[in-house]
């Protein structure tokens, strides 16, 4: 009979800087994780597997000054991996959105239908297929420029810029946002 022993716990003071980044980047990065993500549960769950793993490896990370990239790049890994797993692309809903009565070329002028409308825009973004959400997620939102998108997810430049124009002919047609200028 073999016995598997478990590899040492990582030192005290490696516990420590651990603990400090994450206290600090941890809601910038649990925006991230939810970005990739249509459930907030699952952003957090997406967030602690990623945190985890970079906990055990924590002694081996040369520059910790490159963090928050290495960290984003196992998150989009992790979630890859999980939408290879389970491969559902699309969420029912029980509620139909309801159609907005603006007047021609005018936004939203108080606080609540700016909400609304910003809550519109990212429901219609998960919405997305997965490859086209992470890269509207990050061109848009982390402001990643597309060779930047493209090297962090893997791909080509050109994949990035095909998937972002046909995210945005998406977005662009969504009922929900139809007649949203």
């Amino acid at each position: 009979m073999t016995l598997r022993t478990s590899p040492p716990p990582p030192r005290a003071t490696s516990y420590a800087s651990f603990t400090s980044y994450v206290q600090a980047r941890r809601p910038v990065l649990l925006r991230t994780a939810r970005s990739l993500t249509n459930d907030p549960g699952d952003a957090e769950d997406l967030l602690q597997t990623v945190l985890a793993r970079i906990y055990l490896h924590w002694d081996r990370i040369a520059d910790h000054r490159a963090l928050d990239g290495y960290v984003r790049r196992a998150l989009v890994n992790t979630r890859t991996s999980q939408w290879r797993r389970r491969r559902v692309d699309e969420l029912p809903s029980d509620t139909l959105p309801e159609p907005r009565d603006m007047a021609a070329g005018t936004g939203p002028v108080d606080p609540a239908e700016h909400q609304a409308l910003r809550d519109a825009l990212w429901r219609a973004v998960l919405r997305l297929p997965d490859r086209q959400r992470a890269i509207v997620v990050l061109r848009y939102y982390e402001d990643l420029s597309e060779a930047g998108t493209a090297e962090l997810l893997g791909v080509s430049v050109g994949t990035v810029k095909s998937s972002l124009s046909r995210a945005l002919v998406k977005l662009r047609k969504d009922p929900e946002l139809h007649g949203v200028k």
